[in-house]
């Protein structure tokens, strides 16, 4: 003989659809959105220092091309520009668009021992190198626009 028990069967009974409660998704939400906000100033302060680096690499790049054309003009600056730059360094981009930096100035400077580079990037951050007649090389940075892309600040050195 089976033993009987005291308990009897109640199968699970459920009156509504199986789904999500209203709190269930705004708890959800809320942590989307919680995550949303800590993500994406990140990237987008990836995003700018990408520009910016791009930039400095330009700018680094056309300083190593102004030594090669001093080489080849006797050790003169003077007939230094963002044109013959580039026919010396093909990869060098001396126009805005196609988003990418560019670069925006080549210029000798007041003696034949001079000269000043000017990188802009696309968010109109510009990185600066210049040389003096002494041989002192300085970079400087300008952020017109959102005025905190050298870090954190308008102006600042790199």
């Amino acid at each position: 003989m089976i033993p009987q028990s005291n308990t009897t069967y109640r199968p699970n009974i459920r009156t509504q659809s199986d789904g999500f409660s209203l709190p269930e998704l705004l708890v959800v939400m809320l942590i989307i959105g919680v995550l949303a906000a800590i993500a994406i100033p990140a990237f987008l302060s990836t995003t700018t220092k990408a520009n910016d680096a791009q930039a400095k690499e330009l700018v680094r790049n056309a300083e190593t091309t102004a030594e090669t054309f001093a080489l080849e003009h006797g050790g003169s600056y003077a007939n230094l520009s963002a044109k013959e730059l580039a026919a010396v360094e093909p990869t060098i981009v001396t126009a805005a668009g196609k988003g990418q930096a560019w670069l925006s100035k080549a210029t000798p400077g007041t003696t034949a021992n001079e000269y000043v580079l000017t990188a802009t990037a696309t968010d109109e951050d510009e990185y600066t190198i210049t040389r003096a007649a002494s041989g002192t090389v300085t970079r400087t940075c300008h952020s017109p626009k959102l005025k905190t892309g050298c870090s954190g600040a308008e102006n600042s050195t790199w």
